[in-house]
């Protein structure tokens, strides 16, 4: 991706913080079809391979697992918060009228190598992961044993585990910091106001760095 060099992540854990807070991510492959793209939640553990691991499942019928086997190149792609801004938000415009709209948001790129994990023990754990997280906001939360173990097993037999061992993470967080602080300052406000939280403190915590 296009990235300046004021607008480049270069801290694993600002990287690793927006894997874990927005966990849908984008997975980008090239097979005999062409370029494809899937949509699925991911586990990232940063401890394991090189630039970390990530882990999730597909439905068996998704002929993905077939189609880019064991060692195949991929990217994966994940978006943290955004937003549209206004050139009426920052107080420069309205003195100087040298301002245009544009769109602030934070990315990261994940290359790696693809494994498939055509492995019901293996798959278990990691629906058993995927839920803990994602159950735990919950009032009860839901957990396998709620089902019956037939119907579990039935349902691990229609999915496949996949993972992803990092070589590298490329992250972008174009977040007004190039921007004068009381411009940056403001749209977060405004920002702010219109239920945009995690965008706006987002720019409030990212320093200036420079122009474009």
């Amino acid at each position: 991706m296009y990235l300046p060099a004021h607008f480049a992540i270069t801290e694993p854990e600002a990287m690793h913080r927006i894997i874990r807070e927005h966990p849908l991510g984008i997975l980008v492959t090239q097979g005999a079809p062409g370029l494809d793209a899937d949509h699925i939640p991911f586990e990232f553990d940063p401890g394991v391979g090189p630039c970390g691991t990530l882990t999730a499942h597909v439905a068996r019928a998704n002929d993905l697992w077939q189609r880019c086997p064991t060692g195949s190149a991929v990217m994966v792609v994940f978006r943290g918060a955004e937003g549209f801004v206004s050139p009426n938000w920052y107080p420069s415009k309205h003195e100087s009228h040298r301002q245009v709209p544009t769109w602030n948001y934070q990315a990261v790129h994940a290359h790696g190598r693809l494994t498939v994990h055509d492995d019901q023990r293996w798959v278990r754990g990691l629906v058993a992961r995927l839920t803990r997280r994602h159950e735990a906001s919950e009032p009860r939360p839901w957990k396998m044993s709620d089902s019956t173990p037939e119907f579990i097993d039935a349902m691990l037999q229609h999915i496949v585990g996949i993972e992803v061992t990092l070589s590298s993470l490329e992250g972008k967080a174009k977040l007004s910091q190039n921007k004068e602080p009381r411009d940056r300052v403001a749209a977060a406000q405004t920002l702010a106001s219109r239920g945009k939280d995690g965008l706006a403190r987002a720019m409030l915590d990212m320093p200036r760095r420079g122009d474009l």
